[in-house]
């Protein structure tokens, strides 16, 4: 391994030592009953591992959030790629979703609960209304950047209306919708935890509320929270390494 990639690995876990040292003795010198430190927070973590509950609410959490966004990505792809390809139906469109998207997803909750009730299909529903717009409005975008002699040499070589889609408009707009993949992720991940606070009894947004109700676990509050960190960072690890595709990566710069 050389010297650059052991940076990379070691630095973040520096930086993370350091933080834990800081939050252990600040919650040491202030004396906190309340906030708690690093290893009452293992404890916790410990004690749900121990009742079998910290995989189910990870479960649950990835599974809603799995659902939702891989039904937003099928749907939504392949709208943003014919938006983008036919401007005359994206004109007409296109203002209802600049309308639609900047509404927060936490406001749909009261709506999500009255049309689906409390339970799975709501938390799913708010997932994908949170990930559909990023992914449409990137698909669309990655087909509007194409140059111009893509199509005319695709064109050229007599491609038909599907080879040409398959074989130009998707490679050339894959670095665009990996944007908006991610970007969607991010915001999926952000909209199950506030959707299991309120709509779910299950989770890891549920866990947090259910923990802070019930004998005021703080404990267990930070370690939702850290899970919630962790493995939001892990996912969008997952979606970085599909820039290193030959297909994809040349539209990124090495630095992003």
């Amino acid at each position: 391994m050389t010297l650059a990639k052991w940076e990379k690995l070691l630095l973040p876990l520096v930086t993370a030592a350091v933080l834990l040292f800081f939050w252990h003795y600040a919650v040491k010198w202030t004396g906190s009953k309340v906030f708690p430190s690093p290893l009452d927070v293992g404890h916790g973590l410990m004690e749900l591992a121990r009742k079998g509950l910290l995989w189910g609410y990870i479960r649950d959490s990835l599974g809603r959030v799995g659902a939702g966004y891989l039904l937003a990505a099928i749907l939504g792809i392949p709208a943003g790629l014919t938006l983008g390809w036919y401007p005359a139906a994206a004109q007409i469109v296109n203002p209802v979703i600049q309308m639609v998207r900047p509404i927060s997803p936490v406001a749909w909750i009261p709506l999500a609960i009255v049309w689906f009730g409390v339970g799975n299909a709501a938390a799913i529903y708010l997932i994908f209304l949170a990930s559909f717009f990023p992914i449409v409005v990137a698909s669309m975008n990655g087909v509007r950047g194409i140059p111009g002699m893509y199509r005319w040499a695709g064109r050229n070589f007599g491609l038909s209306f599907p080879r040409m889609f398959l074989k130009v408009v998707l490679p050339a707009s894959l670095p665009q919708i990996l944007i908006g993949l991610r970007i969607a992720l991010g915001i999926a991940w952000l909209v199950v935890v506030a959707a299991e606070m309120i709509a779910v009894d299950s989770g890891l947004g549920y866990l947090v509320i259910d923990a802070r109700n019930s004998g005021k676990r703080y404990d267990l509050v930070v370690a939702a929270m850290l899970l919630i960190g962790l493995i939001g960072l892990v996912l969008d690890m997952a979606l970085r390494r599909l820039e290193a595709l030959k297909t994809i990566r040349w539209g990124f710069r090495n630095d992003a």
